[in-house]
């Protein structure tokens, strides 16, 4: 085989999650290469969120998404402040727009975050909400989560390249993977990553390629043959988000409270104290390949969002929200496809998952990946420790 090469440990993707798996690896002693499709880091779904560091308030008790949010969050925070990382605990406002709301949801909503060990929030009345918190929003009362914050995502994932590059690790841009096989041959290494340049032999993969990661799992356990059947399949919903022109009438993050499933059309502020808000769901045909995704932003699916915000701000002008930009969650189910989950837990498999020595399969990796994103690499170290 032409241009073989052989690296320990090879990281798929060069966003949040992989160069946060590259970090944990490298300074755990794995010999470390990361492979981006892409021209540099980051450019794919982790630069379209909103760059929310979230609290763990929703997310179904004793899942990965509520457990490793939860201790994310405190690892993110505690990284951003030892590395000087901007970031603002700004606080979020899970507001109540009718009686019921709050009599009985916000009641829920505050065991439900106890379950999930989120321990901080606190339940304040409509009055104390537009006196101390925001004077703009109208509502019936609120849940306050002062651990809800927002992070320059970009600085982190610098941040994180710089920890690996220092431990050892080397990143290779402009090199998508073509395919992804069991190495059948004596030479080093139990699988094999194929790239127009090169193919390398590794120990250890991990597929941490965001959108593409159901592409890339499907090549494995293709290859492999597995008579095991895990997930191996992605579906896409787009969610849409609209500016405010102008500077932020909040202060802190407003969501209404959830309903029929969703968060609602909640208002994210930024680092430069600008509104926006968003995302909807747009779900994508499910036969749609990644790169064929339309990223635009329809400004008619503004339309719906006026009468949402405006119960809890009816300030809003009418035609002041504008397209901003959209982003991609991957998802394990569709509304199209039967039998498949709609609300559906990180997918982190292993070899007792798949039965494949080496591999490990990340998938589903959407909202609260950022949050969660060094969580998933400590898990992913554990994963292979196990194997060193």
């Amino acid at each position: 085989m032409q241009n073989l090469h052989h690296v320990q440990t090879c990281v798929l993707g060069g966003g949040v999650i992989g160069l946060a798996v590259a970090r944990a690896l490298s300074m755990a002693g794995h010999e470390v290469l990361i492979l981006e499709k892409e021209d540099r880091i980051g450019s794919g779904t982790s630069s379209r969120n909103s760059e929310v560091i979230h609290a763990g308030i929703y997310y179904a008790a004793g899942s990965m998404k509520a457990n490793l949010c939860v201790k994310g969050k405190h690892m993110l925070y505690d990284y951003c402040r030892e590395r000087h990382i901007q970031h603002h605990p700004i606080g979020k406002l899970i507001v109540a727009t009718n009686e019921n709301q709050m009599k009985r949801e916000i009641p829920q909503l505050i065991k439900h975050a106890t379950r999930n060990n989120v321990n901080d929030l606190v339940i304040l009345s409509g009055d104390e909400v537009t006196t101390n918190y925001e004077p703009e929003v109208k509502c019936f009362g609120a849940i306050y989560s002062p651990s809800t914050g927002i992070i320059d995502s970009h600085a982190f994932m610098v941040s994180l390249l710089a920890d690996a590059e220092q431990n050892g690790a080397i990143l290779v841009t402009n090199t998508k993977v073509d395919n992804i096989t069991i190495n059948k041959s004596e030479s080093k290494g139990n699988i094999l990553v194929h790239t127009e340049e090169m193919t390398l032999s590794s120990d250890y993969v991990v597929n941490a390629t965001g959108l593409n990661a159901g592409e890339i799992a499907n090549m494995m356990y293709t290859s492999a043959n597995t008579t095991m059947t895990p997930h191996s399949r992605q579906y896409f919903a787009k969610g849409n988000y609209y500016r405010l022109e102008g500077k932020s009438p909040f202060s802190h993050l407003i969501y209404p409270v959830p309903s029929n499933g969703g968060l609602g059309v909640h208002a994210t502020v930024d680092m430069n104290n600008s509104v926006r808000f968003g995302p909807d769901v747009e779900w994508i045909d499910a036969n749609v390949r990644v790169e064929d995704i339309d990223y635009t932003v329809d400004k008619r699916r503004a339309e719906s969002f006026y009468d949402e915000v405006k119960k809890y701000w009816p300030g809003l002008e009418d035609y002041s929200l504008q397209p901003d930009y959209a982003g991609i969650r991957p998802k394990l189910g569709h509304p199209s496809i039967p039998n498949t989950r709609l609300s559906e837990d990180f997918v982190i498999q292993g070899e007792s998952e798949h039965g494949i020595s080496g591999f490990i399969n990340l998938m589903g990796i959407e909202s609260p990946g950022l949050t969660s994103s060094m969580a998933i690499a400590d898990e992913v170290v554990s994963i292979l420790n196990t194997k060193i």
